[in-house]
């Protein structure tokens, strides 16, 4: 893991960036609000029933935190990160990202914000299989119309901080549930993000893998201030966080730092 974190080399590429979008004074490293939600709720249908998968949830998440929304399976914690990284709708409520009311946006507008503001990491990695390394983690460049050059370089780089510098030309079935997921990191990062959304990434990891993604997460988050809202029930995650926010039946039950 040394030599992996001694790789790190995006810190000065990315931070710059990073801390304008999140509002963060580069002199005194103070962060800003990053998001605001308020008053959240959202309401599944099964058949006849009415699921609610999310109750009056208002929190706000400031530039540069490493959080955990913790909780067991079916208390909302998916939902809320959806919702969050506007992947969802409120039925009610609101997700505000640096004072810009989100629901106020049209979904071209949601969309160009996710793509150029939010980074996305799944348990299940979905990386395009007919794609290298290299080209999976290009491709949210591609959609911002980053010139070839700069995406090859950013790409090359990105690879090179997460270990994967010698996989560039390999595509994902050829690479272990780590690799892939590493690539998923390095993919979430490439247009320099203020915040990344993690659900459930070690949820398809061993033990010593999950253990060298989360550390490889925590570097990224302190060497760049990029901030990482997580989803998950796994305690690894979060015993490396700074603050747990602890759902139960949709709702929060507690909030602080850990």
């Amino acid at each position: 893991m040394g030599k992996l974190i001694a790789r790190f080399e995006i810190t000065v590429l990315i931070r710059r960036e990073t801390l304008a979008r999140t509002g963060q004074d580069a002199g005194t490293g103070k962060p800003a609000a990053l998001l605001q939600a308020t008053g959240l709720s959202r309401t599944y249908r099964l058949g006849a029933a009415a699921v609610p998968a999310v109750q009056d949830v208002s929190l706000s998440i400031e530039g540069g935190e490493f959080v955990a929304l913790q909780g067991p399976s079916g208390s909302g914690k998916t939902t809320l990160l959806n919702l969050l990284g506007l992947l969802d709708r409120p039925d009610a409520g609101t997700v505000a990202i640096q004072g810009e009311d989100g629901e106020s946006l049209t979904e071209n507008a949601k969309s160009d914000l996710r793509r150029d503001r939010f980074g996305f990491v799944f348990q299940t990695f979905n990386l395009i299989p007919v794609l290298s390394a290299e080209e999976n983690v290009a491709y949210p460049m591609v959609i911002a119309g980053v010139p070839d050059p700069e995406r090859r370089q950013r790409a090359g780089e990105l690879l090179r901080s997460v270990g994967l510098g010698d996989k560039a030309g390999v595509r994902p079935d050829l690479l272990s549930g780590g690799q892939r997921q590493r690539v998923a990191i390095a993919r979430a990062l490439a247009n320099r993000p203020a915040i990344v959304f993690a659900d459930e990434p070690t949820a398809n990891l061993d033990s010593h893998t999950a253990e060298e993604i989360l550390d490889l997460m925590r570097t990224i988050n302190e060497s760049s201030g990029v901030a990482f809202l997580f989803a998950t029930h796994d305690p690894r995650v979060v015993a490396r966080a700074r603050r747990v926010i602890l759902l139960r039946d949709g709702s929060v039950e507690k909030d602080a730092a850990s």
